[in-house]
């Protein structure tokens, strides 16, 4: 028979404490076998006991159920659990207008508590940069994909240097097929000032980036040829310019109104120049007419 300190040591050795991330790799390898009624118990369980690993897995491997996403977003927003949120954004293909709003809502304008989490997202971004500038260097490309990977690292640069930490979290909101010109209007309709403002002025920055480097473009292939993940989640040109439109149709009478929007004014000479590259000619040439009325209004 086993005597008392046997038994001890077989508890201490056993998988589940020995190895940090078993519970992780058994909901990993298993979870497609979990009944629905079982994923939601776990996934109850994991925001009451706040396992966020293995909750992680759950996102990643597609194991929430439909039924879940809203309760899991509007528990993780009240934890502010930011870095599993951006993980939502990236994983769930079902986010409704109401889970984008909250989510929107949330990195516009995040709490102090919000940023804690968010360490590792920063490092990821500032790895992946480093990755870039090697690529481009040469460093393990074929000269067939050496273009490919100054034009990686150009975007990466370019959606990396000058955005905050929750800014680069909107990035994957906007990069999201989840959010398109409807759902994005019925968001903006419910932001206040002070939200709408900290979104005029994410976008604005991104105006001027893309005024600055007109030649940086998608890179859809950087991520299967070079390994450069965060190029499928960086906001298109396309996709600003469509966003900055919305948000001015919206709330045009607040912006005209109010002093704290007039910074649109140097958007105007921003979006004029765009416009005069010729690319989204339609688009841009819309925004440049309102933003040139709205400022008349503010005179």
């Amino acid at each position: 028979m086993d005597g008392p300190d046997t038994r001890v040591e077989s508890k201490l050795t056993s998988p589940t404490l020995k190895e940090k991330g078993y519970a992780c790799m058994v909901v990993e390898k298993l979870g497609i076998l979990m009944a629905r009624d079982v994923k939601g118990l776990v996934l109850e369980s994991c925001i009451v006991l706040e396992v966020w690993d293995v909750l992680g897995v759950l996102i990643v491997n597609g194991l929430v159920e439909h039924t879940c996403t809203s309760n899991l977003i509007n528990k993780l927003i009240n934890k502010c659990k930011s870095d599993l949120i951006v993980l939502c954004v990236k994983h769930l293909p079902d986010l409704q207008a109401y889970d984008l709003m909250c989510i929107l809502k949330y990195f516009l304008l995040m709490p102090d508590d919000g940023y804690k989490s968010l360490v590792s997202l920063r490092e990821d971004w500032e790895s992946q940069a480093l990755l870039a500038i090697e690529k481009a260097s040469g460093e393990g490309v074929s000269t067939k994909d050496r273009s490919l990977a100054k034009e990686a690292a150009l975007l990466v640069m370019v959606a990396h240097d000058g955005f905050s930490v929750s800014e680069l979290c909107l990035h994957y909101l906007f990069a999201t097929p989840n959010l398109d010109e409807v759902i994005f209007s019925a968001c903006v309709s419910k932001l206040n000032g002070e939200e709408i403002n900290a979104l005029i002025q994410y976008l604005g920055k991104w105006l001027k980036k893309y005024e600055r480097f007109p030649q940086v473009g998608p890179c859809p292939k950087a991520s299967s040829v070079l390994g450069l993940t965060v190029c499928d989640w960086i906001p298109t040109l396309e996709t600003v310019v469509k966003c900055l439109g919305v948000v001015v149709d919206e709330h045009f009478s607040s912006l005209v109104l109010h002093s704290e929007f007039h910074e649109l004014r140097s958007l105007e000479g921003v979006v004029s120049s765009l416009a005069a590259e010729a690319r989204l000619c339609g688009a841009l040439a819309n925004l440049t007419e309102t933003l040139r009325i709205e400022s008349q209004g503010m005179d």
